[in-house]
């Protein structure tokens, strides 16, 4: 079946253009906004050739597509014949969430479009620093330097990166955003925050600009572009039209670079690490019980599309100890889920069902573990929870020797360079236990596949 037969039908089971209010995607699945959610035949949609899986997220529904999920989306837009912004109905849902769950929902919302750019310099990272261990490169050489600029880039200009996509979230100016990125990453600030000689600026000689580096900085820059948001409406509704070309942008900068220098930046700044103190305080508790949780946690939150949510910890990790240790635990996660992905291929009976176990599971090595999700373990509840269980005790125990990790790389098995080091025995043995634990449960747990129920 052709692509655009398939969004034909999907157009047609989730109760026609008419039922859609707005529908958008993340890096694997459709996303939509219907005025009638009993108006979607699930049934038909997962029948279709090239659909993984479905899902609902409180008021959203989702199909699962995987990796091509772009391609199908621009399909979407051409039949719909209206122009969607990714994401731009998410907020109709998050105003009946609680105060975390908005906070959450909009860090992972942000981080989604710019994954393939984090995903592609931190495994360049990750590469270069497992050659550097192996003493296969110098770390001083001038090929480790160009090379470095290509992955550190990424995330020494991160603001940049979120300013755009936070622009698009919020639907704001995405230039202005980028011009508040630019204010908070000008070399005055980065290069007095450096030095450390000064905590302010003083401003006028009365309000003092507090002094930070936010290179690599997460939550400042998205605040800021929430705050701009609301200022550029309000600007833009009181200035004449024949002055909005060039007083709308000149007051919205002025006011949002101000409040951002003075107030919002600094809050971020406390609030990013006050959720990496949080996280801090699971591994003083003990690394065990952290693990435990984080384990238990991470196939739950690629399930709701949450787990975009824990990236911008593990940078402030980064910025702030110099190494983190959930990353480590991502990959237990991914990997357990493959490995119970990958015991249902013995359980299925068709070679269709058993190709999809197939992707699925090579995916799942490759760092993308939502077509093993949606398309083996929901339907295998127990091989589900022997994901869970799998990557609970793998956590744990690279919780234990305390395995950490120096650079955001993407968690896959094409990391494993990234581990090389004191560390790494530990590493290996961690992946090992989450594909072979969760699936020896997987493959004890759940019963032969047949045509009236699947255990």
């Amino acid at each position: 079946m052709k692509k655009e037969d398939v969004i034909k039908n999907i157009i047609k089971s989730v109760g026609g253009k008419d039922n859609i209010n707005n529908a958008w995607h993340c890096m694997t699945r459709l996303r939509f906004d219907l005025k009638d959610l009993t108006k979607v035949d699930e049934e038909a949609i997962k029948s279709l050739d090239g659909v993984i899986g479905t899902a609902f997220n409180k008021e959203q529904f989702q199909i699962i597509i995987g990796t091509a999920v772009d391609k199908y989306y621009n399909i979407l837009l051409s039949e719909l014949g209206v122009e969607f912004g990714n994401a731009s109905k998410e907020n109709k849902e998050e105003g009946k969430n609680s105060l975390v769950t908005k906070f959450m929902n909009t860090v992972s919302g942000v981080f989604r479009p710019i994954v393939p750019a984090i995903a592609g310099a931190g495994m360049i990272k990750g590469l270069i620093s497992g050659l550097i261990a192996l003493n296969v490169i110098s770390g001083s050489s001038d090929t480790v330097k160009v090379i470095d600029m290509m992955a550190s880039g990424v995330f020494t200009f991160l603001p940049f990166f979120l300013a755009v996509s936070a622009a698009k979230k919020f639907k704001t100016n995405e230039y202005l955003a980028v011009a508040i990125a630019a204010t908070v990453m000008f070399p005055t600030m980065v290069d007095a925050a450096k030095a450390g000689e000064i905590s302010a600026f003083s401003f006028a000689g009365l309000i003092p600009i507090p002094v930070f580096n936010y290179s690599g900085s997460v939550i400042p820059i998205i605040f800021a572009v929430w705050m701009l948001s609301y200022i550029h409406k309000i600007v833009d509704k009181y200035i004449p039209d024949v002055m909005r070309t060039v007083f709308t942008p000149t007051i919205t900068l002025f006011i949002s670079g101000f409040l951002t220098l003075a107030l919002i930046g600094p809050i971020g700044i406390y609030l990013g690490k006050g959720l990496a103190l949080i996280v801090s305080g699971l591994f003083d508790i003990s690394p065990i019980f952290a693990g435990i949780i984080v384990g238990a946690i991470r196939p739950i939150a690629i399930l709701t599309g949450m787990h975009h949510a824990m990236t911008p910890i593990a940078l402030q990790n980064f910025e702030t100890q110099g190494y983190d240790m959930l990353m480590p635990m991502m990959l237990m996660a991914n990997l357990a889920i493959t490995g119970a992905a990958a015991a249902i291929y013995f359980k299925e009976k068709t070679k269709q069902e058993k190709s999809v176990v197939v992707s699925s599971a090579v995916s799942g090595l490759f760092g993308i573990t939502e077509p093993a999700l949606f398309g083996v373990l929901t339907k295998y509840k127990k091989a589900f929870l022997a994901a869970t269980i799998g990557s609970s005790i793998a956590s744990a125990f690279i919780g234990a020797f305390g395995v950490r990790i120096y650079g955001y790389v993407l968690s896959s098995v094409f990391s494993i360079p990234a581990y090389i080091g004191p560390y790494f025995i530990y590493a290996i043995l961690g992946m090992l236990m989450a594909l072979g634990i969760s699936f020896a449960l997987a493959y004890i747990m759940v019963v032969k596949a047949d045509k009236k129920s699947k255990a």
